[in-house]
């Protein structure tokens, strides 16, 4: 009699369901299956350690693109402030490659090349304007293009997602200029942005992945959140930088000297190819001009980081001077600004006349 009061199975199973009770066998079945070695060896290529060195042996030695700062066969990121020059310099350093002409006070002994540079910063007139002056427009090699974002562009059907897009575009223009070096300006551009882990990890596979694919030498421009000049730039200045990091080859930045007014100056932040030569105690200071049409930064020797970096009384000095114009803008007297800093009458005068010429 029991068996007639029973209730079917798949009312058990639905009943179970409900009270979040997963029944044994249900569990077997959507276990997932054993992974096939044979396919789970393709993933890998797998070869003895002298193998290794012997294959490596006889493939060409990498060479430098611009100096110790970027060598063939990196993904290299070039990151600094806003209005620091980091398109210029990216514009200087591409030009070079592919005139196979070294700029001055740096190392080129890559081959000449083609060179795609793909701009988010400038349209094309502004980019004109940019390398023209009174005495022409600056010619560059007919083997250095320029990619603009196209601003009517649309996500086809077809495509997964705009980062698959992006690569399948800089693919295509790989392929029709022949570029082996691939210059992006600027990161933050290629997707919404990257100033977490997991929007920039996915950029970094997928811009690895075109590097290997296509044997490419890339270089990526990203910005600085505002930082503390006083103290030496490192890899956490870097805008998302620890995953950004960890997947580049190499990375450089630009920094603003802070004793002499309109110079900066280069500095090695990471680099896997080659040992360090221009860290902390041996940067290279550059000064922006413009020579034949042509604007670009001009070597003028090397130096110690510290010797550019805002020293602490200076620091002090441009917090007492914005004390000063705070409490001027409020109507105080230099005699009343005076008392209340504790600053000597003559100072705070000499604080408000160094204001007022700047306003």
């Amino acid at each position: 009699m029991d068996n007639l009061f029973e209730r079917p199975a798949v009312i058990e199973e639905i009943r179970n369901e409900a009270r979040g009770i997963t029944p044994l066998k249900n569990k077997a079945a959507k276990a997932p299956a054993a992974p096939n070695p044979e396919l789970v060896a393709d993933l890998f290529h797998i070869h003895s350690l002298n193998d290794w060195m012997k294959m490596e042996k006889e493939t060409d030695h990498p060479e430098m693109l611009f100096d110790k700062f970027w060598i063939e066969g990196e993904l290299c990121i070039l990151f600094a402030d806003t209005n620091m020059g980091k398109s210029i310099l990216a514009v200087q350093i591409g030009n070079s490659i592919s005139r196979g002409k070294a700029i001055q006070g740096f190392e080129l002994r890559a081959k000449p090349t083609p060179v795609l540079y793909i701009d988010f910063e400038l349209n094309s007139k502004q980019f004109e304007q940019r390398y023209t002056d009174s005495l022409g427009t600056y010619k560059f090699d007919n083997s250095f293009h320029r990619g603009e974002y196209n601003q009517l562009s649309m996500l086809p059907i077809d495509q997964k997602n705009y980062d698959d897009y992006v690569i399948s575009a800089l693919t295509r223009g790989i392929k029709a200029t022949g570029a082996t070096v691939l210059i992006i300006d600027n990161i933050t551009c290629l997707r919404k942005g990257t100033d977490t882990s997991g929007q920039a990890l996915p950029l970094m596979k997928k811009l690895k992945y075109l590097k290997t694919r296509h044997g490419l030498s890339i270089l990526v421009l990203a910005h600085t959140p505002k930082r503390n000049t006083a103290v030496p730039i490192s890899r956490n200045d870097l805008q998302g930088s620890k995953m950004l990091m960890n997947f580049c080859d190499s990375a450089f930045a630009i920094g603003e000297s802070q004793t002499m007014q309109g110079y900066r100056y280069l500095k090695q932040i990471k680099q896997r190819s080659i040992a360090e030569t221009y860290g902390a105690d041996n940067i290279c200071l550059l000064k922006l001009e413009r020579r034949n049409s042509l604007l670009q930064f001009t070597f003028t020797g090397y130096y110690a980081e510290h010797q550019h970096l805002r020293r602490p009384e200076q620091a002090e000095r441009e917090r007492l001077t914005q004390q000063v114009a705070q409490l001027h803008s409020k109507g105080y007297s230099q005699r009343k600004i005076a008392a209340q800093l504790k600053l000597g009458l003559a100072t705070v005068n000499r604080m408000v006349s160094w204001t007022n010429s700047y306003e």
